[in-house]
C-alpha cells in the first residue's frame, strides 16, 4: 500500500502560500478594503433607512453575507489560478511525474487556497468588529462552516482551473455566475422580505443555503432549515469531489 506523501503535499501547499505572500496587497488587503467599502455604503447609508433585521442592525446583518461574498470569489480565484499556471507554463508535467497521487496534488492546491480564504474571512470579521457590534451565537460552528465552505469552493475553483483554456475562462464563473448569485442569494437582505413568488424562486439559488448557514452561526436564526442548507453544501462537496476524481482518472485537460 502506497504511503501518503506528506512531503510532496506540503511542498505544493507551501509554494502556493508563498505566492500569496508575493501578492499580499492583491490577495489580502484589497478584498478587505473592498468589503469595508461595501459595509460603509450598505451598512451606514442604506442601513439607516432599512432599520434592523432579525433583531440586529442592518450593518451587523450583512457582515456574514459580505464575508461569504469575498470567500466564495477568493476561494475560486486562488484555487483556479494556482492549478492553471502550471498548465500554462508547462510545469504541470513535473508535478504529475512526481511521486504524488492525484488526491495529494488536489489537496495541496485546494488546502492552500482554502487557508488563504479562511485567513481572509477571519481578518474581515476582526476588522468589522472594530466598527460594529456583531453577535456570534455559535462561534465554533461559525469557524467550522468557514473552513467547510472555503474547502468546497476551493475544490470548485480547482476544477475550473483544470478545464479552463484561457485566463478569461478563469474569471467567467466567479464574475458572471457566483457574484450575481451571491447578490441574489440574500447577502444584503433576508429572503423573508421578498414576495412569496420571489422567495420561492430564490430557494432555487444554492448560494442562499450557504449564506443562510453562515449567517445562522452569527444570529441563531435562518430563513431556511439549517439541515437542508448543510445538505445542499454537502451535495456540492460530493459533486466537486467526484468531478476531481473523474478528471484525474481520465486525464481530462491535465495530461493533454
Amino acid at each position: 500500500m502506497k504511503r501518503f506523501n506528506y512531503v510532496g503535499l506540503l511542498a505544493i501547499y507551501k509554494f502556493e502560500l508563498s505566492r500569496f505572500k508575493r501578492t499580499f496587497w492583491q490577495s489580502l488587503v484589497t478584498p478587505i478594503i473592498t468589503t469595508m467599502l461595501f459595509l460603509l455604503v450598505f451598512g451606514n447609508a442604506i442601513g439607516e433607512r432599512v432599520g434592523g433585521i432579525s433583531g440586529v442592525s442592518y450593518a451587523a446583518f450583512i457582515i456574514p453575507g459580505l464575508i461569504m461574498l469575498t470567500i466564495l470569489n477568493e476561494s475560486l480565484s486562488n484555487s483556479s489560478f494556482g492549478i492553471y499556471m502550471p498548465k500554462f507554463n508547462g510545469t504541470i508535467y513535473e508535478i504529475l511525474s512526481a511521486p504524488l497521487s492525484p488526491y495529494e496534488i488536489a489537496l495541496g492546491y485546494v488546502g492552500a487556497a482554502a487557508s488563504k480564504s479562511i485567513l481572509l474571512g477571519l481578518l474581515i470579521l476582526c476588522t468589522a468588529i472594530f466598527f460594529i457590534d456583531i453577535p456570534i451565537q455559535h462561534p465554533f460552528l461559525m469557524f467550522a462552516f468557514l473552513i467547510y465552505i472555503s474547502f468546497v469552493f476551493s475544490m470548485i475553483g480547482f476544477i475550473i482551473g483544470i478545464v479552463s483554456k484561457s485566463f478569461d475562462q478563469l474569471q467567467f464563473v466567479p464574475l458572471l455566475i457566483i457574484t450575481p448569485l451571491t447578490f441574489l442569494g440574500g447577502a444584503f437582505y433576508s429572503i423573508d422580505m421578498l414576495p412569496e413568488i420571489w422567495r420561492t424562486a430564490t430557494l432555487l439559488n444554492p448560494i442562499i443555503y450557504i449564506i443562510s448557514t453562515f449567517r445562522w452561526s452569527f444570529l441563531g436564526v435562518s430563513p431556511v432549515s439549517i439541515y437542508v442548507s448543510l445538505g445542499v453544501i454537502t451535495v456540492i462537496f460530493l459533486l466537486s469531489l467526484t468531478l476531481i476524481v473523474i478528471i484525474f482518472r481520465t486525464g481530462y485537460r491535465v495530461k493533454t
